[in-house]
């Protein structure tokens, strides 16, 4: 295998060399006409919601314009950190804020982050 030297290469235990990190996965269906004010709603109020949470490190939102289908993305430090965001009530805060432009509750998913470019 040919290493790149700005990818973190995987050790044999399946961490990221010097470093890990947990990633939630939100799937959903945004109803139509309805992305731009979820994406207001989740820069406005979602963001700096999330960015008060301990072991909080990054988030992307993705929008796919010609489905609806949306993709929220957050990176945590620790697993014990993600698990807590839930724990703790902010995610079900945070889905409520979402919950009127989306036509159903996303489906989720948990992953270790194995390779960060």
């Amino acid at each position: 295998m040919i290493a790149d030297e700005n990818v973190d290469m995987v050790s044999h235990v399946g961490k990221v060399k010097g470093m890990a990190m947990y990633a939630r996965v939100l799937v959903a269906q945004v109803k139509s006409g309805e992305s731009e004010a979820l994406t207001q709603v989740v820069r406005d109020s979602v963001v700096p919601a999330v960015k008060q949470e301990v072991g909080f490190k990054g988030l992307l939102l993705l929008n796919n314009v010609e489905t609806g289908e949306g993709i929220s993305i957050t990176f945590w430090e620790t697993p014990v950190d993600l698990k807590a965001s839930e724990t703790s009530g902010y995610l079900q805060e945070q889905l409520a804020k979402v919950a009127p432009y989306l036509t159903k509750s996303p489906g989720q998913g948990v992953y270790e982050v194995v390779v960060q470019v």
